[in-house]
């Protein structure tokens, strides 16, 4: 089936929410285009904003066709969603809330969709354990955490990205450009806001 070129947009953010309350995201194009998708009202969800997710595929264009993507702070999932509307090869969605995780497990059996899977954990819990390196890895953690230079380094030592994959990092645009573990080299950096949005690639011959 012939890949489209879809953009995921977020037409409510929550901001904190009442208990049964849900927000809505709405897939505009690809092979789930009109679809509506609703997540839950956690307060740590922030869903990264319509034009930095847009500016930021357009980044990774050519790249996420056939990659593998680990979305280690899931939230909406409007990240990991979008990775598999742009034909991403697998999307691991890895949060600790429980809501958020039953949520994306029920969008992907909606949507028929057998390329992802998702994991009730912790960041650090899951990267301490062994895997299979990614292509491509989200990192968009709650704003008040300050877990972006930890989580890196785990991501480095534990050998969770390829030699030459690509590290997505969203934090408050007030903290300037992120700590990066040796062998990644900072590609992109902008700022939308409060929101700050940074693209880094794992060195070709880096070891760890």
């Amino acid at each position: 089936m012939p890949r489209k070129n879809p953009m995921v947009r977020i037409n409510a953010r929550p901001r904190g929410g009442q208990p049964g309350q849900s927000f809505v995201l709405r897939i505009i194009g690809g092979e789930w285009r009109g679809r509506k998708i609703h997540f839950p009202a956690v307060q740590a969800i922030r869903p990264t904003p319509d034009r930095v997710r847009e500016t930021v595929f357009n980044w990774l264009q050519g790249i996420t066709p056939g990659s593998r993507c680990l979305d280690l702070y899931a939230g909406s999932g409007a990240l990991g969603l979008e990775a598999l509307s742009r034909g991403a090869r697998e999307v691991v969605f890895v949060d600790v809330e429980p809501a958020v995780v039953r949520h994306i497990g029920d969008t992907l059996r909606d949507l028929a969709c057998d390329r992802g899977r998702t994991v009730r954990a912790d960041a650090a819990g899951f990267l301490a354990q062994s895997g299979t390196p990614f292509d491509v890895i989200f990192l968009d953690p709650p704003f008040a955490a300050p877990v972006l230079p930890d989580i890196c380094q785990r991501i480095g030592a534990g050998g969770w990205l390829k030699e030459g994959g690509f590290v997505y990092i969203e934090a408050p645009s007030a903290a300037g450009e992120p700590m990066l573990p040796p062998g990644w080299t900072l590609l992109k950096s902008k700022r939308a806001g409060e929101v700050g949005y940074h693209l880094a690639r794992r060195d070709v011959g880096e070891t760890t």
